[in-house]
This record gives C-alpha cells, sequence and structure tokens, in this order.
C-alpha cells in the first residue's frame, strides 16, 4: 500500500478535480441553455451578455452554497459517526438540525425581519436554534461525569431532535397559510441563494469549524476504538470529544442556516468515500468534504431540471437517494 502521503496527495488530487468539474458544469445546467465560451467572452459587455448574467449572478451562487453546504454536512456525518462510535449517526442525529430548523419557522412565523450584517433573520434564527440545541444536548451528555457520555449524549440528541420536532408541528398549527407554505418549503431543503451575500455569511463558520476538524483525524481514528483504547494511546479524549462536538455542530448549522434540513448527505456520503479511501480519517475527512460539495452539486443539477414544471427542493433528492442507502446500510450492519 503506498504511504499516507502519497494516498492524502491522491485523494484531494482526485476528489478536488471531481468538484472543480462540478463547480463548473453545474451553472451551465438549467432550463435555459448559455455557452461556457460565451460566458467568458471578454469581448462581449457584461451588461450585454446574457449567458454570463445567468452564469455569474443566477446560477453560480448556487452551486456555491451547494458546495458550502454538501462539504459541511459529509464533514460532519464523518465525525459524529466516530464520535458516537455508530456509522448511521448523522448531522441530525444529535438534535443540531432540529433546533436550526426551530429557529427558522420561529423567525417565519413571527415575522421576524431584521437584517444583521447583511445576514436576514431567517438563516440568522436557525444558526442561533442550532447552537441553542447543542448547548442543551451537552449539558445534559457531560452533567453527571467529567467529559462526554456518548451514551447519553446520543439519548439526549434522539430525544431533543423529537421535542424539536414537536415544537415545529406546533409552530406550524398557529401560523396562517402563507407561513405554513415557507416553513413547509424551508424544511424540505432549497439551495434557493439568489446572492453571495449568504454563502459569505455562512463561509467564517464554515472555515472555523474545518480548521477545527483538520486538528481530529488522528483523535477521530482513536476515538472510533473506544475512549478507554484513545486515553491508552495518550489522546485527551475529552479535549477531543468536546472539539469535534463543537466543530461539527458548527458546520451544521452554518449548513442548515443557509439550505435549510437537507437530510442524508451527512450519512450517505462518508460511507461512499470509505468504501473508495479506507477508513483512515486523515483521507476521509477531506475527501468527504470534497465529494460532499460535488454530491450536493449533482443532486441540486437534478432537482433542477428533472421536474418539467418547475423545480424540486434539493433534499427530496437527497432523500430519495439516501432512504434506500440507509436501509441497506441498516441491514449490512
Amino acid at each position: 500500500m503506498p504511504p499516507i502521503r502519497t494516498r492524502l496527495v491522491l485523494t484531494l488530487t482526485g476528489f478536488g478535480l471531481l468538484l472543480a468539474a462540478t463547480i463548473l458544469t453545474g451553472p451551465l445546467i438549467g432550463s435555459t441553455h448559455i455557452s461556457l465560451g460565451r460566458v467568458f467572452d471578454r469581448t462581449i459587455a457584461f451588461a450585454d451578455n446574457a449567458d454570463a448574467q445567468i452564469f455569474f449572478i443566477a446560477r453560480l451562487p448556487r452551486v456555491l452554497a451547494g458546495a458550502l453546504v454538501g462539504a459541511a454536512l459529509a464533514a460532519a456525518g464523518v465525525v459524529f459517526q466516530a464520535l458516537l462510535r455508530n456509522p448511521l449517526a448523522t448531522p441530525d442525529t444529535l438534535g443540531v438540525s432540529s433546533g436550526a430548523a426551530l429557529g427558522a419557522m420561529l423567525a417565519i412565523t413571527l415575522h421576524i425581519n431584521l437584517t444583521v450584517f447583511g445576514i436576514s433573520s431567517i438563516p440568522a434564527a436557525s444558526f442561533a436554534g442550532s447552537i441553542g440545541a447543542l448547548g442543551i444536548v451537552y449539558a445534559l451528555a457531560s452533567a453527571r461525569r467529567r467529559g462526554l457520555s456518548t451514551i447519553v449524549l446520543l439519548l439526549a440528541g434522539v430525544t431533543m431532535t423529537a421535542f424539536f420536532q414537536a415544537l415545529i408541528l406546533f409552530t406550524q398549527y398557529l401560523a396562517d397559510f402563507a407561513d405554513t407554505f415557507r416553513t413547509v418549503r424551508w424544511l424540505m431543503g432549497t439551495l434557493d441563494v439568489g446572492s453571495y451575500t449568504p454563502i459569505l455569511a455562512a463561509l467564517p463558520i464554515v472555515l472555523a469549524a474545518f480548521a477545527m476538524l483538520a486538528t481530529l483525524p488522528r483523535s477521530l481514528d482513536l476515538i472510533s476504538l473506544g475512549a478507554d483504547a484513545a486515553a491508552a494511546r495518550g489522546v485527551d479524549v475529552v479535549a477531543a470529544e468536546r472539539l469535534a462536538l463543537a466543530s461539527a455542530s458548527l458546520a451544521t448549522g452554518a449548513a442548515v442556516s443557509l439550505a435549510g434540513p437537507v437530510g442524508f448527505i451527512g450519512l450517505v456520503v462518508p460511507h461512499l468515500v470509505r468504501l473508495i479511501v479506507g477508513s483512515d480519517h486523515r483521507l476521509v475527512l477531506p475527501a468527504s468534504a470534497l465529494f460532499g460539495a460535488s454530491f450536493l452539486i449533482v443532486c441540486d443539477a437534478v432537482a433542477r431540471t428533472v421536474w418539467p414544471s418547475g423545480e424540486l427542493p434539493v433534499g427530496i433528492v437527497t432523500a430519495l437517494i439516501g432512504g434506500p442507502f440507509f436501509l441497506w446500510l441498516l441491514v449490512r450492519r
């Protein structure tokens, strides 16, 4: 087997080229055909170049949002599966996605229309909800012992998810028809991003989460074997678990605030990547982020073109792919 550095270079190169190709071709897909050569034709003024306007204004923000959301959710899925030592763990498991969804629902139903630093109320409330959910679950998991109890963490996350879902339904019940329609569409997961501002707002949070994740591959390899085994090999298990939980939750919260609760990315992508590169987290983490970005861009392209009378929310497409995969994985494991 080649040394890890060689495998890492090959992995980053392969998945990086795949992502570059999807980002370049993604804006070309849509109901209106555009020419890539005309998009970058400098002899035509931008104001007169309809192809360039469609590419850079209408479609590229959506593609970049898909890349950011897919990378964040896939990386978070890798971390949660290692942290909880459960191959079926996802970013939804600990209630972070549900907390973010509840925050967005409240902002829509209560008609909160504030803008802070160019960020509208819905993504801001969504991110606040994800942080609140993380705080509650973390407090419950660390209340009875020093560090985290992964069993309590998992049970608390499942319980809080059910509780938040009940609050979401109650909020929808109290809302009027128009607000209910908006909330249902948002809960389906959508990449209907019309400008670069939401992407720039979520980008620093995702980059901070990725910076923390970059320190975790060795710890995650050992934690996957068990806390005692990791501690015996010199890992500060408590600090590593806290860092993993915080970074994955930040990435999830930023992704959900940008696109809504897009499901199954954090489940499907890590397992597909492990089939290709193995289980070493030095390879799995970056490969999952790159492949997750490409995967969601492709799913969004399908969502924009497969329905003749409009477009499907991308969360429906990922669920149609992830649902059967989840059942196969459940039976296999």
